[in-house]
């Protein structure tokens, strides 16, 4: 069971920037909670506290995302040291999402935000031979992609090296036989990223179940898709009008990710 007494008071005890961070972490969990993004206790949300070197929050291994508040997060640093565990010794972190997680942190200093998952399509694309293809508009944005062959339990820490390499300076990547990885320099950010990715691998999957061919734009078509969006981007950062809405949307239902 949760300390109730020790989750109290950790907004006593951080910073102002971190409490924000936290409220912005666990509005992500429980949107994916939400959004059905999730396997059981496992995979991971994890972002860094700006301002404050290499710390970053990261869910209590062995609760639901549906569970998870401001107050429950860890705060570890790169090499996997605790730093502020709200739940004493008998609740810590899973060590495959710290070995994933840490890597891309520790490379990507403009990444704030990396969210992994094992959603059914995610993992049925990421077993396809032909990857993940461009074949819906909302595709289209999620490219260019990344991809990682499977090297069994990331448990090696050794394997952050190839990750890191691997992903080089992109943000979305294909973790083969494994799921899906985003990484984005805002929490409202990684989470528009993974819905997208998400329900693009669902579509592929369900374009696959019919009984048709399907039809997928020219090379040319989505190179150009992909340049307009890198120059609109950069002359307009993403305008994250969706955030609000979605925290509406979980103080609607259940207020205590907040807690």
């Amino acid at each position: 069971m949760p300390d109730t007494n020790m989750l109290s008071t950790v907004r006593s005890r951080v910073s102002e920037a971190e409490w924000q961070a936290r409220l912005d972490c666990a509005a992500l969990y429980r949107l994916q909670a939400h959004f059905n993004q999730i396997d059981l206790i496992f995979n991971h949300i994890t972002l860094r506290i700006p301002g404050e070197g290499h710390r970053i929050l990261i869910n209590p291994y062995g609760w639901m995302y549906e569970e998870i508040t401001a107050s429950s997060l860890v705060t570890i640093d790169l090499d996997g040291n605790e730093l502020l565990n709200p739940h004493g010794r008998d609740i810590s972190v899973n060590y495959a999402g710290y070995v994933i997680h840490s890597a891309v942190h520790g490379a990507r200093h403009d990444v704030a935000c990396v969210i992994h998952t094992h959603t059914r399509a995610g993992m049925a694309v990421s077993s396809m031979k032909c990857g993940f293809l461009p074949m819906t508009q909302t595709a289209i944005a999620c490219f260019p992609v990344a991809y990682h062959d499977y090297e069994g339990p990331a448990v090696d820490p050794a394997e952050r090296e190839r990750l890191v390499a691997d992903l080089g300076d992109k943000n979305f990547m294909v973790l083969r036989n494994h799921g899906l990885l985003v990484c984005d320099a805002t929490a409202a950010g990684a989470f528009k990223s993974i819905y997208a990715f998400e329900a693009a691998c669902q579509a592929q999957v369900d374009a696959m179940n019919a009984s048709t061919e399907m039809v997928l734009p020219s090379d040319d078509i989505v190179q150009r898709s992909v340049e307009r969006r890198r120059i609109a981007m950069a002359k307009r950062p993403s305008v994250e009008l969706h955030w609000p809405a979605m925290l509406r949307m979980l103080d609607r239902r259940d207020p205590s990710w907040r807690d």
